[in-house]
């Protein structure tokens, strides 16, 4: 569903932009950012996953990586491909292209979540309007969670859990749009937690519960999340801005 609505979604910025013009389109809240917004999503993406990684070495959750057993996981046989060309593929493929391909999946929602949603409900008040969409967008995954996903070990508790990582998540993706004025930045940035997701698991211990560590939605994941989010809010969140965020769809009608 969430891939239909992103499709349905970019198809209706592409006739926007056909149909209204480049005004309209920008008025819509559909320009990009500057290109030191992306590299700072980019930044604090993989000090966030180092972190977790950290954790998980601290804790045991997590084992040093084997390049060789990694590659034939893979299914590259062995002796073909060099170790080093090996990591810069998959460093490209899910750090590069991965999050890019994830915007097909991702723009809806943070069209919705963050273009829309959170300039109606940010007049409610900054910490109201925060934690509102963070906790509609965490029960939107409920019904995934409690079919075994990010959780399996606790599906009923992992509603609870998803909610509060999504709490967190979003403030920094509220505050990548509140710098671009534009849903790609975060859906880029949604884009690439998907697409890097299911990467820490190569390197978990075996028998390890996903609860408490070793993905970015476990408890050692919330961690990095949690301060970025406290910097955030503490020194880069912006009310006057906030109050000014424009909501897309409003725009449009």
């Amino acid at each position: 569903f969430p891939t239909v609505l992103s499709l349905l979604g970019l198809g209706v910025v592409v006739l926007l932009r056909l149909v209204a013009g480049k005004d309209e389109f920008q008025r819509a809240g559909l320009k990009g950012g500057k290109v030191g917004h992306y590299l700072l999503f980019g930044l604090a993406t993989v000090v966030i996953y180092g972190a977790m990684t950290a954790l998980n070495a601290l804790f045991g959750l997590g084992q040093a990586v084997d390049l060789g057993a990694l590659m034939v996981q893979a299914g590259v046989p062995e002796g073909t491909v060099p170790p080093g060309a090996f990591v810069l593929l998959l460093a490209f493929q899910n750090v590069v292209l991965a999050p890019i391909l994830g915007i097909l999946i991702a723009f809806g929602e943070e069209y919705g979540w963050r273009g829309y949603l959170q300039g109606e409900l940010i007049r409610m008040g900054k910490v109201k309007g925060i934690a509102l969409v963070g906790v509609i967008w965490g029960l939107w995954h409920a019904p995934v969670i409690l079919q075994g996903h990010n959780y399996p070990e606790t599906p009923m508790l992992g509603v609870l859990l998803m909610t509060v990582w999504c709490l967190l998540l979003g403030i920094f993706m509220r505050w990548l749009y509140l710098q671009t004025r534009s849903p790609w930045a975060p859906a880029l940035a949604h884009g690439a937690v998907n697409a890097t997701a299911g990467l820490p698991l190569l390197f978990l211990v075996p028998g390890v519960n996903l609860t408490l560590g070793g993905t970015l939605a476990s408890v050692t994941g919330w961690v990095g999340l949690a301060v970025l989010a406290v910097w955030l809010v503490a020194s880069h969140e912006d009310s006057a801005a906030a109050a000014r965020q424009l909501a897309p769809f409003a725009t449009i009608i």
